[in-house]
């Protein structure tokens, strides 16, 4: 499986091209349909993941879904916002336990409840290599995402603890919804710090 990002629109969102014999998934088609384009090329794009309902997320969904045909995939607790903020219809409503298929590669879908009710990370986890985690606004270098409330904070450290830091290895890597790429092992010993500060 191939990896190219793209940051795109005013608030510099990631969208992630995802390849593998020769089909295409996208993550996040957050903005500037022209760029996104432009990255797709001639890929076919078979399914369009989007990790969470927050507006800057979802910019240019309708027009790519339009113009590709895509399945459109989304955590289920956010697929309603979603398509009620788009006008598009979700195809696939996915929690932990489910898949998303590129090619000959699976993807693991990670439920991650706090930024959003209903945010999602995607898992490439082959064996024999590091691990790529896609995880929206969920995990970034420094920090997990912004909540709106104590109990959003702790359910979102609770299951970026629980379900990534407690399950995939220190050379996973993770690819944010913003900003650059890090790892999970540069970030672990910095738990207990985003605990006492509560963001």
């Amino acid at each position: 499986m191939e990896i190219q990002s793209l940051s795109v629109g005013s608030m510099d969102n990631n969208a992630y091209l995802l390849t593998d014999s020769g089909e295409g998934l996208l993550i996040d088609a957050a903005a500037d349909i022209l760029a996104l384009l432009s990255l797709i090329g001639d890929t076919p794009i078979n399914t369009i993941v989007t990790t969470h309902r927050h507006h800057d997320h979802i910019g240019a969904l309708a027009d790519l879904a339009q113009h590709t045909g895509a399945v459109l995939v989304a955590g289920e607790p956010d697929a309603d916002a979603i398509e009620s903020a788009t006008g598009v219809r979700i195809d696939r409503r996915v929690w932990d336990g489910d898949t998303v298929q590129v090619g000959n590669s699976e993807l693991e879908v990670i439920g991650l409840v706090g930024h959003t009710p209903g945010s999602i990370a995607l898992a490439h986890a082959p064996a024999g290599e590091a691990t790529q985690l896609f995880t929206g606004d969920s995990l970034f270098p420094g920090g997990v995402g912004k909540t709106k409330s104590d109990a959003d904070f702790a359910s979102l450290l609770g299951d970026v603890t629980a379900k990534v830091f407690d399950h995939f290895a220190d050379n996973t890597v993770v690819h944010p919804g913003h900003g650059d790429p890090t790892t999970l092992g540069e970030e672990r010993d910095q738990l207990p710090a985003w605990r006492a500060r509560g963001w």
